[in-house]
């Protein structure tokens, strides 16, 4: 999951700097901008906290690999992407666009996955509201006026004051977030007006910071919305006008559903029902929306092309990207997660990344049960331990490990990866990252990564929707060379991977002062690394049944 938030406090910074703004103001200096492909660079040769990508072909170079078919359980994919398009897996099969399900899996035209928020005319439910919301409007009939447990219920009804309380703090936040944020958006759309007219740019064009320095006028307007554009793009750098307006609406529109929720939206697209996991096949086979840019960046990290000289390199050089759209703008469902996890492992996945995460989980079981399904066929799931500077050995995320009922507290084919920076500092934990030193393996490279986007863009963004591909893609690059070794074994190496920097001193997140030694933040205590992975891997006999 991208770390949204970062948008609200960006635009609340912005508008700060408007409101301090003087006809003689000079723009902050700008700080030095990150390489692009910090997340791959070495801490020693390159003093950039990556996962030390160039030595790990080192190591391989020469060798064969064997393509590796990786899942991304998103918000979809841009299957037009340059780099993305000649990797993406094919169901062969099937026959594309014939209008029939010929290998009867019960998915027509599956050609590069599924949408499991599809429905009938080519529809997709992908703006929807969180999970608490959902739940609490779906018992409040039943509690609202209870003051104790009806007789039989007693389970319910705990359950029930535990979505309450959820529900209320997060519709008391996202009104607050709103109306922070309306006047924000209203003043960005109006700078940018000005600054498009004084540009001569047509209404579908925009303009990135450089376009800022031709602007030459005495115009105060002009000068006040330049001023605000500079800040904005010193926070969201290689960044453009309608990206910066797309980010900031899409966060209004998730806020606003919190507040004012469609709860007939799955019905009417979808139309099937989220709490009866009866087995019978729904959604459609159209993998870009308007929402893919998640998903888009996510496959890319994992396994853009490398070497064409276009968008980034992925981690990965041999892999084919399974695309399942499972995740709207709001929460996902259990029920399209578990039959996403189910899909990805009937059709050949080997590594599932699964960049998403909520705070309640109504039909939990089902999730485990995909889970243990995932482990039973030798498939390694990935995924972000989420974006609200958190212990989630304290305050769960869903979906985890940690099962329902009892049988397992920490699957061997799981792994949970918290968000890093580039540098071995105090501030090397994501600010935002969720943390725990029972529940999250590993760190990896999250804060101001750079992948691809829809439509040939760039997108540069914080969160462990991030940290999380790179370690997928570091997982499937060891596949590719040592293709005998289990998912366990797959996650042993990560883990191995990742050093444990006893004595560095950082900042908890969600805090500006306490700090804490950073191996309490995770189970290793480490940052991933693709060449220490690729060496521990080499030392080790596949258990994996082929």
């Amino acid at each position: 999951m991208y770390n949204f938030r970062t948008y609200l406090t960006g635009a609340l910074l912005t508008s700060a700097v408007l409101m301090n703004y003087s006809a003689n103001a000079q723009t902050t200096p700008k700080p030095a901008e990150l390489p692009k492909n910090w997340h791959t660079m070495d801490l020693k040769t390159d003093r950039q906290f990556g996962v030390s990508l160039n030595q790990a072909y080192q190591l391989v170079k020469g060798k064969k690999s064997k393509t590796v078919v990786v899942a991304t359980i998103d918000s979809g994919i841009d299957t037009a992407q340059n780099d993305l398009k000649s990797i993406l897996w094919v169901n062969t099969k099937e026959i594309p666009g014939n209008g029939i399900d010929d290998d009867k899996n019960g998915y027509i035209d599956d050609v590069h996955g599924w949408d499991f928020l599809g429905g009938p005319g080519g529809k997709c439910d992908f703006t929807e509201t969180t999970e608490e919301v959902r739940e609490y409007n779906r018992l409040k009939p039943k509690y609202a006026s209870a003051t104790a447990a009806p007789a039989g219920s007693e389970k319910e009804y705990a359950y029930w004051l535990k979505v309450k309380d959820t529900y209320e703090k997060t519709y008391n936040k996202s009104k607050e977030e709103i109306t922070q944020l309306e006047p924000v958006v209203n003043t960005l759309m109006a700078t940018s007006g000005y600054l498009k007219r004084a540009l001569n740019l047509k209404a579908d064009q925009s303009f990135v910071a450089a376009d800022l320095a031709k602007i030459k006028t005495t115009n105060d307007t002009v000068n006040r919305s330049k001023y605000v554009w500079e800040s904005v793009f010193q926070q969201e750098e290689g960044s453009d006008n309608a990206k910066v307006l797309k980010d900031l609406t899409e966060y209004y529109a998730k806020l606003n559903n919190d507040v004012n929720p469609d709860l007939d939206a799955r019905k009417n697209i979808v139309g099937d029902d989220p709490n009866v996991n009866d087995g019978k096949p729904y959604g459609n086979n159209i993998l870009k929306f308007a929402d893919a840019s998640h998903g888009t960046g996510v496959a890319g990290l994992i396994g853009a092309v490398r070497g064409n000289k276009y968008g980034i390199d992925g981690i990965a050089d041999n892999v084919r990207l399974m695309g399942i759209k499972a995740v709207p703008n709001g929460d996902e469902y259990d029920k399209d997660i578990a039959n996403a996890i189910r899909y990805a492992v009937d059709n050949g996945a080997k590594i599932v990344n699964m960049s998403f995460g909520k705070k309640l989980s109504p039909h939990k079981a089902w999730v485990d049960e995909a889970f243990k399904y995932a482990a039973s066929k030798d498939v390694l799931l990935v995924q972000a331990s989420g974006n609200d500077n958190q212990d989630v050995d304290v305050k769960p995320q869903y979906p985890n490990d940690t099962f329902e009922d009892g049988s397992v507290t920490d699957l061997d084919n799981v792994i949970s990866v918290g968000a890093s920076s580039n540098k071995q500092n105090e501030e090397l934990a994501g600010s935002f990252s969720n943390y725990g030193k029972r529940t999250v393996d590993v760190f990896a490279p999250g804060v101001k990564v750079t992948s691809i986007d829809m439509d040939a863009e760039y997108n540069t963004a914080d969160g462990t929707s991030f940290a999380s591909p790179i370690t997928a893609g570091i997982a499937a690059l060891v596949l590719e060379y040592y293709p005998n070794l289990s998912a366990k074994q797959l996650k042993q190496v990560i883990l191995a991977s990742a050093t444990p920097l006893n004595g560095t001193m950082v900042l908890k997140p969600g805090s500006k002062t306490e700090k804490v030694d950073f191996t309490n933040l995770s189970k290793t205590g480490g940052v991933v690394n693709a060449y220490k992975a690729l060496v521990a891997a080499s030392k080790l006999k596949g258990e994996r049944k082929i």
